[in-house]
């Protein structure tokens, strides 16, 4: 509005009036938030429902209003709505901010955004799940608003034109990242429970302009119009009981199954026609525009002047329902508030009155996105934003790499294969430093004691991160990506891993890095890299480097004095050091001390030893019954590092960590046999040893939060025990207790090898998430199980190769193997042990269980888990993803791989014979066991063997049977199934062929 009374020369001062009620009202909500700053504190920590900010004050005191037990108010896209209109209005002109101690509580508010990827919240509506049962979800709507508040507010100064350097606020570019990845992951969904919802109009479109990809745009807004549209507005979402008849007003939570009753009734809000109105404006779409406002107009109200009014929504009153609900769309609907009555949807009249003078050009685009959020399909390549993910069409990025040597020798070495490096103090003045020092500097952003703000979270820095220079108190610096970090975990042992992690990161920065200006990747080269059969490896490598192209990404290698010129430059100047403050300390990388001239010592390190080398030659079980005394004189008589492991790992269980042996404690001589068994490539000894110490990888964290991101949930625990499932992602103290309570029960080494699958599957899923499509459950301890017997099957007649031996490195390829296995020359019960450790379902499989439920009134079992049709059917829709979640755990009382996969052939089976029979239902519970079971029968009197050639209950040769053709597996399955059809009764039709009369 201020904008528009600026246009008139008369304005009689509504132009200053307007602005500052604008500002008062933004101060107003900041002053509520910083009153809270003890919350924000504690969330960013934390994130907790119950430590985060208010979203409901009292609108005279600023005072909170509900407890976190009375109202849902965890919601990011609230937080995330204030920052993104705080920008816009400061951008415009006004000044909305004003000390120091603001620019902090901001800047702590980003903090906790930047975590949106990973913090359920409750959503635009307050209600979370769709089911209104108090639980918390993922929502596209406060990711992508999180996502574009980050975008805008990165490297923005809160005082506008007069600000300085320390009053503008930072983002981690790799957590913007995180959640540009899960709202892409998300969408076309709302939620697990929510299939689509209005509220991502907003997101998509006018003001948060979160999405670039036109397709997914397209394809989710389609999605809403189809599903949500009506006469009178937009359903907020399926199945919604808000304002309606049938809805108990006295209750804050819905019983079971009781959103059933709002299907077809849902209230229709005219306020998205009004977002409809204003995305068609902002995309140049007139036709749009007069769509939506003929829709909109014969809704509107008004009061006792003639002033337009927008209903907050519109519904089907309690005499009506019935007959809604048989014919649907054919009963009128009456508005929640008229005008008259003095009650206003604020939220709709504003939007209104932006609608209205965008579509009658009192106001252009520009003046209410100052800030450039949307930007035309033609005009993204060459658009330059913050954090704009309005980048190249086609990424052929090219990323500037520095090689850095630790050590003059090293350089020297290297230089005699023609590769040039550099040393640190070749770089000089500028600094290399380890993202960990990058994160100490970070701890000073945001920090305020007055407010009881400490600074940015102790969260490491990823790859993108680290690619850019930073200016420091003066210093100029460049950091190296954590996988140059010296790890306690064995992984780091294994030069190839190195390699590929090298490769991995190339390749995520090649994908995802979105700044103007070239990313510089630091590799650093150490010593230890090129030891013993490790050098060969590195070399080949630094070759690919040196060619242009590493793993199909391309590099340019030179000085790190040439590339700073091409970089991206981050000012740190947060970090204001006055006269009687001490300077922070940050440790930069040095040089190492060593000769110039000596030689590096190729061949200190072993190549990987012999199979016999890593084998014990002591029983554990054996010695579990003798004597501490006995076991100290074998330990101490004992050559083989394997034996001393074992031994070790009984004094550790029965004496405890602290136990004195001849060389020290019981702890200090299992971590040195880890570090001698690594130094040697011992990985049995290795796995032993780090499972014994209780070896945790730090880096599992992020990459069970990247599986997460793409919309999987994660199984730890062994084959065949229990398993925790993780569907929203976990601190590491959690994480390590599970690994470590679920895997260490029948073999220790099971603890560190789920590690290096987790670590192992992030990477891939990142780089390749096609590998595991069909896979909504990733089950750890079941896929470790498809590599053993992976290994099985390669070893034919002999005996298998032992995972446990293996390096990180192949042990990943393993893992590649299984995830694209050559079907050719497989029998089919190789392939149902790897399909079904892996549990991977075809296309539409959820879909088809769903419309197996809808025809089987008692419900589905299989190994003891029940599936019922209600409330199942009344709670759900076909479509969401808990619906599928749900039929994953249906299945997850399955203890063989290969069974599994029957069972999924089975319920396809079943789909397609009621699909082709539509006068069929099951009349009794349907017992999926018993189908297979009759199925087998049927097979084994076929195939009739010789008495005592086989067990009468051994299955192998069904699983190994071709599921299609005469005599296939699922010829059986479908006889079994139309036998228990035809057991119940056929439903009449009316044109059914057979009737006489």
């Amino acid at each position: 509005m201020p904008l528009y009374f600026w246009r008139i020369d008369d304005d009689k001062g509504r132009t200053h009036e307007l602005e500052h009620s604008a500002i008062k009202c933004m101060r107003g909500i900041l002053y509520c938030y910083m009153r809270q700053a003890d919350k924000v504190q504690q969330f960013k920590q934390d994130p907790k429902p119950s430590e985060c900010l208010h979203s409901v004050f009292s609108a005279h005191t600023g005072d909170e209003v509900f407890s976190h037990e009375e109202y849902s108010h965890l919601q990011i896209n609230a937080v995330s709505l204030f920052l993104l209109y705080l920008v816009e209005m400061i951008s415009s002109g006004l000044q909305v901010i004003y000390n120091t101690d603001e620019v902090s509580f901001i800047q702590n508010l980003v903090f906790c955004v930047e975590r949106a990827y990973r913090v359920p919240d409750f959503g635009v509506w307050e209600r979370g799940s769709k089911y209104n049962n108090g639980s918390p979800e993922l929502h596209s709507s406060s990711v992508g608003l999180a996502k574009a508040a980050l975008e805008a507010i990165n490297g923005f100064n809160l005082f506008g034109k007069q600000g300085c350097s320390w009053s503008v606020i930072f983002v981690d570019f790799d957590a913007h990242n995180r959640n540009r990845q899960t709202l892409c992951s998300l969408l076309p969904r709302e939620s697990r429970s929510h299939n689509t919802d209005a509220a991502l109009l907003p997101c998509l479109s006018y003001p948060a302009f979160a999405l670039d990809d036109e397709v997914l745009f397209s394809q989710t807004l389609d999605k809403i119009i189809r599903k949500l549209k009506g006469k009178y507005g937009f359903k907020r979402f399926l199945r919604d009981g808000y304002g309606t008849a049938l809805e108990d007003k006295t209750r804050r939570y819905y019983k079971p199954a009781e959103i059933k009753l709002f299907d077809g009734i849902e209230c229709e809000f005219p306020l998205f026609f009004i977002f409809m109105i204003i995305d068609g404006v902002f995309r140049g779409n007139p036709a749009q525009v007069k769509e939506y406002q003929d829709l909109l107009d014969p809704l509107l109200q008004h009061t006792c002047e003639g002033c337009p009014v927008v209903p907050k929504y519109y519904y089907v009153p309690a005499d009506f329902v019935e007959l809604e609900k048989k014919n649907p769309g054919s009963q009128k609907r009456f508005p929640s508030n008229s005008g008259c009555d003095g009650k206003f949807f604020l939220w709709g009249q504003a939007v209104y009155i932006i609608a209205k003078l965008l579509a009658d050009k009192l106001i252009s685009p520009k003046d209410i996105d100052p800030i450039g959020r949307y930007v035309a399909p033609e005009d993204q390549r060459n658009v330059s934003m913050r954090f704009s993910n309005q980048g190249p069409l086609e990424n052929d990025l090219v990323v500037h790499v520095a090689l850095i040597a630790e050590s003059q020798r090293l350089q020297v070495f290297l230089n005699t294969y023609g590769i040039q490096t550099q040393t640190p103090q070749q770089v000089e003045p500028i600094q290399i430093w380890a993202q960990k020092e990058l994160v100490k500097a970070y701890f000073h952003l945001g920090v305020n004691d007055k407010l009881g703000l400490s600074g940015r979270p102790d969260r490491p820095i990823g790859c993108l991160g680290t690619s850019k220079i930073y200016r420091i108190l003066g210093k100029t610096v460049v950091c190296y990506s954590i996988i140059f970090d010296l790890s306690d975990f064995y992984m780091s042992q294994d030069v190839m891993m190195l390699i590929d992690d090298i490769k991995n990161a190339l390749q995520f920065i090649k994908q995802y890095w979105k700044m103007h200006g070239r990313p510089l990747f630091v590799v650093l080269i150490r010593e230890d890299n090129i030891r013993g059969s490790r050098f060969n490896p590195i070399l080949d490598m630094l070759a690919a480097f040196r060619k242009g192209i590493v793993g199909g990404v391309k590099v340019h290698v030179d000085r790190v004095q040439t590339l700073i010129s091409g970089a991206v430059v981050e000012q740190l100047d947060f970090l204001r050091i006055t006269e009687t403050e001490e300077a922070p300390v940050f440790k930069r990388l040095e040089e190492l001390d060593l000769p110039k001239h000596s030689k590096v010592k190729r061949q200190s390190s072993t190549p990987n030893a012999s199979e016999l080398e890593q084998q014990p030659d002591v029983n554990i079980n054996d010695w579990k019954s003798k004597s501490t005394y006995e076991i100290l004189q074998k330990l101490n008589d004992c050559n083989c590092l394997a034996s001393q492991a074992l031994l070790s790992s009984i004094l550790l269980k029965r004496e405890g960590p602290n136990f004195i042996t001849k060389d020290g404690t019981v702890a200090e001589h299992i971590e040195r046999i880890y570090r001698r068994a690594g130094s040697k490539k011992l990985w049995l000894v290795l796995r032993y040893s780090a499972a014994f110490a209780q070896k945790f990888s730090s880096s599992i964290t992020p990459h069970i939060t990247t599986l997460l991101v793409h919309g999987k949930q994660v199984t730890l625990g062994a084959f065949g025990q229990e398993e925790e499932v993780i569907s929203n992602p976990l601190s590491p103290g959690v994480i390590k207790k599970i690994i470590y309570e679920k895997c260490h029960l029948q073999d220790e080494r099971e603890a560190v090898v789920q590690q290096e699958l987790v670590i192992h599957i992030g990477w891939i899923i990142s780089n390749s998430p096609e590998l595991f499509s069909g896979m909504l459950k990733i089950r750890i301890g079941w896929i470790i199980h498809a590599m053993k017997y992976e290994l099985k099957i390669r070893a034919g007649g002999m005996p298998a190769k032992d995972l446990y031996q293996m390096s990180p490195s192949e042990v990943k390829q393993l893992l590649l193997d299984i995830l694209q296995p050559q079907q050719q020359g497989r029998g089919w019960l190789n392939r149902r042990q790897i399909d079904g450790s892996l549990n991977r379902a075809p296309a539409g499989f959820y879909d088809r269980v769903w419309q197996i439920l809808e025809r089987t009134p008692n419900g589905l079992i299989v190994a003891g888990k029940f599936l019922p049709q209600q409330p199942t059917l009344s709670d759900m829709t076909m479509y969401e993803m808990n619906f599928s979640l749900l039929v994953e755990d249906m299945l997850q009382n399955i203890d063989q791989p290969e069974y599994r996969q029957i069972i999924v052939e089975l319920l396809m089976v079943i789909s397609v014979i009621l699909e082709r029979n539509p006068e069929l239902e099951f009349q009794d519970k349907v017992d999926l066991d018993k189908v297979v079971q009759e199925a087998f029968h049927d097979f084994q009197k076929d195939h009739s063997l010789p008495k005592g050639s086989e067990k009468q209950d051994d299955m192998t040769a069904f699983y190994n049977t071709h599921p299609i053709g005469k005599k296939g597996t699922c010829s059986y399955l479908s006889k079994a199934v139309i036998t228990l059809l035809l057991e119940g009764e056929m439903k009449p039709s009316n044109d059914d062929p057979c009737t006489v009369s």
